[in-house]
């Protein structure tokens, strides 16, 4: 207990340092790092500048190691059937633990996900705990808390989705009492999302000026609670607030290959995106890796690659789909922005929707620090709403959003992508998890989409998931150890 108190008050004190950056600039402020700007603790939390370096550095937090490299990849994407390690056989060769679901409690990239997570929530609390207090505009001062709880609801629902039931964290810890604390209930983080998000979408804004671009919307709590209500099989849930964005002006991007490149950040498909760039003569600030991870290997301004398309996410489009190669960078290919692919090398294909045109590199600074990582995006309203019409019994109105989707897909070639058309509900609930595989290949959802689907075994077993076990993955063994036994183990592990 005493332990544990002194690593959490250590953790508290670093984010909270961290938090009273100042981010200076004018767009996209909360990337450009000030540290000479940095106020003592005692003297934070006076004014609405502080507020906005709080809320500032919140964001920036996002496109952190734990937040968007490493850790997200092996509990959010290797579990899938999409994906294979990539890379050489023996760089993080721990990967394939996931993989074949062997990763143990003791795995690095387990606690580092939860670690990172908890450090996202810490930013929010912080926010939440002492903003109120500060004489500031009320306006900005209630955005600025919507905020917050949109962030801790997004970070909770990794967590849950990846761990079930996890300790449920709403304020800084006061108190010797509140450090130690046993995990809630699946149900109970599941209901404190819904809590936040409730109270994000009535208060958020349908949109921003310039200076704000990549803060949260009213459409993005409303889609990230249709995606939890999703999870819960909440099906009237999830149509009332797909229905409800629908209404908000969001459209799909006519190009999906090109929805995914830099120049189109933040497009009119976008509803929630963490937002990476590149500053000039500032490398500590560019510091995203999400794509110098994923990047091709072997070439200047291209990546260590990993998290690389399997075989069978190829096979698993229509013939002349042409997400496959917007999705895939296959070996010998030019892609569309002109990089020539070698026709030998590690790996034969890579994720091209991580994907920076090699001429964008600049020297000293990582590879792709500039590509944003697409968190919510309107195909994906599109898609849950088709989903829960077909789980209503309204097929014929599922099958309005599922064309829109394929249709822009097909890009006006007729020849390819037959509108769905069938009205029997086992077969169109088939139609719409294939499309949903396809549409959001390599973006992180897959694993847990079909987890949720209740098809972990017919389509994880062969590479050895188990019921009852892996549907989730182990809670970190130095968290159990530090909590002196508070917290428990998943079944299992």
């Amino acid at each position: 207990m005493k332990n544990r108190k002194k690593i959490l008050q250590k953790a508290v004190g670093l984010s909270f340092l961290a938090c009273i950056i100042v981010f200076q600039g004018c767009n996209k402020s909360y990337l450009n790092v000030n540290p000479a700007g940095n106020k003592a603790a005692t003297q934070f939390w006076q004014t609405s500048a502080d507020a906005t370096s709080a809320v500032s550095a919140m964001y920036a937090n996002l496109h952190e190691w734990t937040n968007i490299a490493f850790a997200p990849i092996a509990v959010e994407s290797m579990g899938s059937d999409d994906v294979d390690k990539g890379s050489t056989p023996t760089d993080a060769s721990f990967m394939n633990d996931f993989h074949n679901f062997s990763a143990n409690s003791g795995e690095g990239q387990i606690s580092d996900f939860w670690g990172g997570e908890y450090k996202t929530i810490n930013f929010a609390n912080q926010i939440l705990d002492n903003v109120p207090a500060i004489n500031m505009d009320a306006a900005l001062k209630a955005r600025y808390l919507a905020e917050a709880k949109f962030i801790r609801a997004y970070a909770y629902f990794r967590l849950v989705r990846a761990f079930g039931g996890v300790p449920l964290r709403l304020h800084v810890p006061k108190s010797a009492s509140e450090y130690n604390i046993p995990r809630s209930s699946a149900a109970q983080v599941w209901a404190a999302i819904e809590t936040d998000l409730t109270d994000a979408a009535a208060v958020l804004p349908q949109t921003y000026g310039s200076a704000d671009v990549g803060h949260v919307t009213k459409g993005a709590a409303l889609t990230l609670h249709a995606k939890v209500s999703m999870y819960q099989q909440k099906w009237s849930a999830v149509l009332t607030y797909t229905n409800q964005v629908m209404q908000l002006g969001y459209s799909l991007f006519a190009n999906y290959e090109q929805m995914f490149r830099t120049n189109n950040k933040n497009n009119s498909e976008s509803i929630f995106e963490i937002q990476n760039m590149l500053i000039p003569n500032n490398p500590a600030a560019s510091n995203s890796q999400y794509s110098q991870v994923q990047g091709v290997r072997g070439v200047t301004g291209g990546g260590w690659g990993f998290n690389v398309p399997s075989a069978d996410l190829a096979a698993a489009y229509e013939p002349g789909d042409p997400r496959r190669d917007a999705t895939i960078i296959f070996r010998g290919e030019t892609t569309p922005e002109g990089d020539a692919i070698a026709a030998s090398g590690d790996n034969p294909m890579y994720n091209q929707k991580s994907y920076v045109p090699f001429s964008l590199y600049v020297s000293g600074f990582n590879e792709g620090a500039q590509q944003d990582k697409i968190v919510l995006r309107y195909a994906d309203v599109l898609l849950m709403n088709a989903e829960a019409n077909n789980e209503l019994g309204n097929a014929a109105a599922a099958l309005v959003p599922l064309e829109m989707v394929r249709a822009r897909a097909r890009a006006g070639n007729a020849a390819i992508l037959p509108p769905v058309v069938t009205t029997d509900k086992t077969a169109l609930r088939a139609a719409i998890y294939s499309e949903r595989r396809v549409e959001f290949a390599m973006e992180f959802d897959r694993y847990f989409d079909v987890i949720r689907q209740g098809r972990g075994a017919a389509v994880f077993g062969s590479r050895g998931w188990k019921a009852g076990k892996n549907e989730v993955w182990p809670i970190p063994q130095n968290e159990i150890d530090l909590s002196a036994g508070v917290l428990t183990q998943n079944p299992g592990y």
